[in-house]
């Protein structure tokens, strides 16, 4: 069991979305959270809320694709905050595309940030916690790592590269004291691409609370749980994890069943909404070079 009060967090992806919600639950529990995102204000808001909750908060704004420089964030964490106890990665970017229509510099911006920057902040910061025979990490991935999903692949390449590689890392940990644990949510509701797209999701599909997802990374802290899929509620958890039991013997029927209750149909409608908001700006510039106003 970890005990999180007193301890030294690191919280990525803390300025927005899922961040923010666990950000107040570390505050709850007393902890000291150095919060690390792109976004200086949104750090400085989060910040706010943070004090005003007792918690105690640090702000680093830094670029987690930029793995080259994690040392560098690393040793700034500990000038300021002291040995890292608890590292939670929650930085993540989704980008939906039919796959051919994804450029390369999106592909590696996904894995980057998904997979290669939390592996790399892991790599440094593990020596210090086997030494000092203390330490939790808790990975951010996501169902659609358990199971892929069309128009999000390299998404779901990314968390399922996630999910396997916590999983390895749990194994190496045995006969440790520090944990690893991965948690799974499913659809999310007022975040990410749940609100960015206006685009609601199928009921069947099932889709949690950013409360519910923050409470489960507590949860897995406290509990010390290898990995907890997060759904909207037990009934629907117990069936995504039945349905992930049958796609490892079966992908087809799964494949189906995906399609039925319109989880395809919503990322391909995801992925053209995104599309034509994207296309947009570039008719405007186009149509204002046309009259001369650009």
């Amino acid at each position: 069991m970890t005990i999180i009060k007193g301890k030294t967090v690191i919280l990525t992806g803390a300025s927005r979305g899922l961040g923010v919600y666990i950000a107040r639950n570390l505050a709850k529990e007393q902890a000291t959270i150095v919060g690390v995102s792109r976004s200086k204000l949104g750090l400085d808001r989060v910040g706010e809320q943070i004090k005003a909750l007792g918690g105690k908060w640090i702000s680093i704004p830094f670029d987690m694709k930029n793995v080259a420089e994690l040392s560098t964030l690393v040793t700034q964490i500990n000038e300021v905050a002291g040995p890292v106890d608890i590292l939670i990665n929650n930085a993540g970017i989704e980008i939906y595309r039919n796959f051919v229509d994804y450029s390369l510099e999106e592909m590696q911006s996904v894995v980057t940030t998904n997979l290669l920057s939390v592996m790399e902040i892991t790599r440094l910061l593990l020596p210090i916690m086997l030494k000092r025979c203390s330490g939790h990490i808790v990975n951010i991935a996501s169902v659609a790592g358990k199971k892929g999903v069309a128009y999000n692949s390299v998404y779901s390449a990314s968390k399922a590269g996630l999910i396997l590689w916590t999983d390895a890392i749990r194994q190496e940990l045995a006969g440790t004291d520090v944990n690893i644990s991965v948690i799974c949510p499913g659809y999310v509701s007022k975040v990410g691409m749940t609100i960015n797209t206006s685009i609601p999701v199928p009921q069947l599909a099932g889709i949690s609370t950013p409360t519910k997802v923050a409470n489960a990374v507590i949860k897995s802290l406290k509990q010390n749980q290898a990995e907890v899929i997060v759904n909207q509620n037990q009934v629907t958890e117990s069936l995504t994890k039945l349905i992930f039991v049958i796609g490892q013997i079966y992908p087809e029927f799964i494949d189906t069943i995906y399609r039925l209750i319109g989880v395809v149909k919503l990322n391909q409608r995801r992925a053209e909404n995104l599309n034509s908001i994207e296309i947009l700006p570039n008719q405007i510039k186009k149509q204002l070079n046309n009259t001369g106003l650009a």
